[in-house]
């Protein structure tokens, strides 16, 4: 499960290929984020979707009427995300930003991850935990999806347990929920992952 796993060069997949192809390609808000936001009543509010690739959630959310900033690694995503919320009139805020070393400097409401956390290495995740802390206000809510220990297929991400994500991010949130669910995306048979929600302490 914990074996060490080697994962594709960011920039360089969303130069080269067309987003729509990629596994995690949703076109609609994650169902499980919708009913989160649904269930604690959450309508506006500012909104970091992070690691935003294909751009399609930080586009509902907007639409939502969320305050959407959107970032990624990839420098070729981000241009075109802002070419596309341009032509659809959507007033999001895309920027290139590496979370490990991120230069945001704004607390937000909200942090969607749908697949950042999972890609990085064991040594990096306390890195993580405490960048996306430091960009949270008080009782904020992480809403997290990563792979789970219940995946079978040799290729991807690293897999957590229920337990794991309760040990590496009980120092900065308290564990609201963890969820298992998939991963809804252009694959004829969808990962199995977890959905947490997260609450900063």
């Amino acid at each position: 499960m914990n074996q060490r796993r080697e994962l594709p060069d960011w920039k360089q997949l969303y130069r080269e290929k067309e987003v729509e192809t990629m596994p995690w390609f949703n076109p609609n808000l994650d169902p499980d984020l919708d009913q989160a936001l649904t269930k604690l009543n959450l309508h506006t509010g500012t909104l970091l979707d992070l690691g935003t690739g294909p751009g399609t959630q930080a586009m509902a959310l907007a639409k939502q009427g969320f305050t959407v900033t959107g970032t990624d690694i990839s420098d070729a995503a981000i241009n075109r995300l802002k070419e596309i919320a341009k032509e659809k009139g959507l007033d999001i805020d895309f920027r290139q930003d590496d979370i490990l070393n991120s230069n945001l400097n704004q607390e937000f409401d909200f942090i969607f991850d749908r697949g950042c956390f999972h890609v990085f290495q064991p040594e990096q995740r306390q890195d993580y935990v405490r960048v996306v802390s430091r960009l949270m206000k008080p009782k904020g809510y992480l809403f997290l999806k990563c792979f789970s220990h219940l995946e079978t297929r040799e290729e991807g991400p690293y897999r957590f347990t229920a337990e794991e994500i309760g040990e590496i991010f009980g120092s900065q949130f308290n564990v609201c929920s963890v969820e298992d669910t998939v991963y809804q995306g252009t694959l004829e048979q969808f990962p199995k992952a977890l959905f947490c929600i997260l609450e900063k302490i």
